[in-house]
């Protein structure tokens, strides 16, 4: 066993920092750059490996992951009130969705815009080149005569490329609560960007997740039978596999928190012990000391104050906000300004 001072954090410096070579993978360089930082933190993207992407799918059939089914809910009950938004009238419009995963909640949407025979088309993006090829052979069965213009890659390249290709209406859709993966400042900067491909009065449709009882949001962070434990921890299965690391996954834990407060959910993975973890592609020694974490994801919650206020910094205007019976999700409609 080392020393214990050995497993006290240390201020990043430039000598390690210039041990990063140019030709590593984005995973690696921000694994290395996160486990020497103080405090350690792993962006939350790296949860989705085939795995995790998996394990995803399983929590959002969870009881307690409510906002799936929330979504599903206003879609379900609200989808004549958004096509009244995005269509104007008879205007032709173009939808596109970032993060467009299995499209389940947008099916909803498409089959009620072709039945009620308005003009547009449909974009789905996705940096999985697999789940955007998947959709769009899926929706090409499911709806023959929906136009399809899929695009595998970065949200705002795809946007300015259907900007310059088309000067229709567009309306923007980004679900699930995504925006609560950034921080404030964050997501001005996401959303002002957004904003920039946009024109006068194009739309966003965009899911926030609510301040609520806090037992009922750290329940969808850390339900009874562990699949967000398993979650969590598998971004540590991730490092061993692809960075040659070699964590113990019984001497890490799963550790949600929630702050009422500034409505911020947090995941933590958190050392039980003193531990050494070595990376051998990475050749790499990271320390921990007991009970450190490693901060893993943020999921913000909102109230509508904060909704106006991130709509207004970001350059749009807010048109309506539709929510579950319950109030415990809304999907906000913007116009840019």
């Amino acid at each position: 066993m080392l020393h214990k001072r050995s497993f006290f954090k240390k201020p990043r410096n430039q000598n390690q920092m210039d041990t990063i070579s140019k030709t590593e993978t984005a995973f690696s360089k921000d694994v290395r750059e996160g486990l020497i930082d103080n405090p350690k933190h792993i962006s939350s993207k790296y949860f989705y490996d085939e795995r995790g992407s998996e394990l995803f799918r399983q929590i959002m059939r969870m009881p307690s992951y409510y906002p799936t089914d929330l979504e599903f809910e206003i879609f379900q009950n609200q989808k004549a009130r958004i096509l009244k938004h995005f269509a104007e009238g008879s205007e032709a419009f173009q939808m596109i969705e970032f993060g467009a995963g299995d499209g389940l909640k947008t099916k909803i949407l498409l089959s009620h815009f072709l039945k009620e025979k308005v003009q547009f088309s449909y974009s789905p993006i996705d940096i999985s080149g697999s789940a955007v090829e998947n959709l769009t052979e899926d929706l090409e069965k499911e709806f023959p005569n929906l136009i399809l213009n899929p695009f595998i890659g970065d949200y705002f390249k795809a946007l300015h490329e259907f900007s310059q290709k088309s000067k229709k209406r567009k309306a923007v859709l980004f679900l699930g609560s995504n925006i609560g993966n950034f921080t404030e400042t964050q997501a001005i900067h996401f959303l002002s960007s957004l904003g920039a491909e946009l024109n006068s009065g194009d739309k966003l449709l965009i899911g926030f997740d609510l301040k609520k009882d806090p037992n009922v949001i750290l329940a969808a962070y850390n339900d009874p039978e562990g699949i967000t434990r398993e979650f969590n921890l598998n971004l540590l299965r991730r490092m061993n596999r692809e960075l040659g690391a070699n964590f113990d996954l019984d001497k890490f834990m799963h550790a949600p928190s929630y702050d009422p407060m500034t409505g911020e959910t947090k995941s933590f993975i958190v050392s039980k012990e003193a531990q050494r973890v070595y990376f051998e592609n990475l050749k790499l020694e990271v320390d921990f000391y007991p009970w450190e974490a490693i901060w893993t994801e943020l999921s913000q919650k909102y109230d509508f104050g904060m909704i106006e206020s991130l709509a207004r910094e970001s350059g749009f205007e807010v048109e309506t906000h539709l929510n579950d019976e319950k109030a415990w999700y809304v999907d906000s409609i913007w116009r840019k300004k």
